[in-house]
């Protein structure tokens, strides 16, 4: 048993640390290879892998299964362009109690994403963690779809044609607009809330959100206010689905109410299940695993869907712990 668990863990090791040296020598490789159009691409498979690790803390830890992360996303992304909107344009973001217009300072931006889309997860979490299983799905795709209205209602931010970015978020020496920057921003987030993420499963925290997925009466029974940290997980995740939205605002230099929509939900909890729930590294190659079949499908054929399923039920299906588990040998939950 021992000797199993010291493969699995070296297993682990050597897949992290191959792919991390991958990650940080990918911008020079492609620039080598006369391919630096597909360093914009690795910033969008870097910001849905940091919005299909999200998921997964309250997937793959806390059992549970919530239709929202798409409102956290879209909000964190409309964040972003809000207020690069009206930095450019000039014009006032609040005019009352005190004038506010906008701004393009990544060190403003950023945070103010992922901390507006918190409070919209401490919002809904407070509303919808008070129920469970098939419920708690629907509370949250229906917050889900009222985001979706509300921001389709503002037609100053497009309506349903979304916003254009006349500009990046920039800080002195960062500059977003730069592909290889943002590169190296995205994957810098995605790599601290991966360490962030593996120490709070480990800790008590984790144990308990772990606990309660397994057992959730028994866990009361020994004294633990499960509401309030399944809250604590969801708001957690929440704000760092929403700062992966405003990383790909800046990466596309575009928003729009689609990145709200269900079918986000659905597709970001597709690429948890297909890398592995509760690993953390696993959901983010899911997420480069499906964003690469769509694309290459989409150029072989108009019927990509009817390709993309079954290969997509087939890894389910035959690999035990999805792609992550097939490569590292680590189960769910073993982080």
């Amino acid at each position: 048993m021992a000797d199993a668990l010291s493969g699995a863990s070296g297993r682990l090791r050597l897949s992290v640390g191959a792919g991390g040296a991958i990650l940080l020598a990918l911008p020079w490789i492609l620039v080598a290879l006369d391919e630096p159009f597909f360093i914009g691409v690795c910033v969008r498979f870097l910001a849905y892998g940091l919005a299909a690790a999200a998921l997964d803390l309250i997937l793959g830890y806390g059992g549970l299964v919530s239709f929202g992360q798409a409102a956290f996303f879209g909000i964190g992304a409309y964040t972003a362009g809000v207020m690069i909107h009206h930095a450019t344009d000039g014009s006032v973001l609040l005019a009352w109690p005190i004038a506010i217009g906008g701004s393009t300072h990544a060190l403003l931006v950023l945070p103010l994403a992922a901390l507006v889309a918190a409070a919209l997860a401490a919002g809904i979490g407070v509303i919808s963690l008070r129920t469970g299983g098939v419920y708690f799905i629907m509370i949250t795709l229906a917050f889900a779809q009222m985001v979706y209205f509300i921001v389709l209602s503002f037609p100053q931010y497009g309506g349903t044609d979304g916003l254009m970015l006349m500009a990046r978020n920039a800080a002195p020496g960062l500059d977003l607009a730069d592909e290889t920057t943002l590169y190296y921003v995205s994957l810098v987030a995605l790599a601290a809330f991966l360490w962030f993420g593996r120490r709070l499963a480990r800790s008590r925290f984790g144990m308990v959100l772990r606990g309660a997925r397994e057992n959730e009466r028994r866990m009361r029974a020994l004294g633990f206010a499960i509401v309030r940290y399944r809250l604590a997980a969801f708001v957690i995740s929440g704000a760092v689905t929403g700062l992966a939205g405003a990383l790909l605002a800046n990466q596309s230099g575009f928003v729009s109410p689609d990145l709200l929509s269900w079918q986000r939900s659905g597709e970001i909890m597709v690429m948890v299940v297909l890398g592995g729930m509760g690993t953390l590294f696993g959901p983010v190659l899911g997420a480069v695993a499906l964003l690469l079949l769509e694309e290459v499908l989409q150029g072989w054929t108009e019927h990509w869907m009817l390709i993309l399923g079954p290969l997509l039920l087939g890894v389910v299906l035959f690999t035990r712990g999805g792609l992550w588990g097939a490569l590292s040998g680590e189960r769910a939950g073993d982080g």
